[in-house]
């Protein structure tokens, strides 16, 4: 697999492509309208929550939505909204109420 590397504004994300076919649940989240003046002090400890997830392999990809930033999306490798649910009410960026709501929508990747 390639990696994909992303560059805008002063973002820059790179990440193993690595979403396959098969049913996936992606986590949106929706941001207050600051978020990036205020994410600051959270944002080691929510990329850490992510990247746990992540290297555990119930999570292929995530990132920001928008620019500027609007919310997220996090692509989970689970049937389980409930596991996802608890990952939520850990999250840093959602117990310092960065997040204003989120929801939980089934993905079906064929190509």
């Amino acid at each position: 697999m390639g990696r994909v590397a992303i560059t805008r504004g002063a973002c820059r994300t790179t990440y193993a492509a690595r979403v396959e076919s098969g049913r996936y649940l992606i986590l949106f989240y929706d941001y207050v309208a600051d978020i990036a003046e205020r994410r600051g002090e959270y944002r080691p400890a929510h990329l850490e929550h992510v990247g746990a997830y992540r290297r555990d392999g119930r999570v292929a990809a995530g990132g920001a939505l928008g620019d500027p930033v609007t919310g997220a999306a996090i692509v989970f490798r689970t049937e389980s909204e409930d596991e996802i649910r608890t990952f939520v009410a850990a999250d840093p960026y959602s117990i310092a109420g960065l997040v204003t709501s989120w929801r939980i929508v089934p993905w079906t990747v064929v190509v």
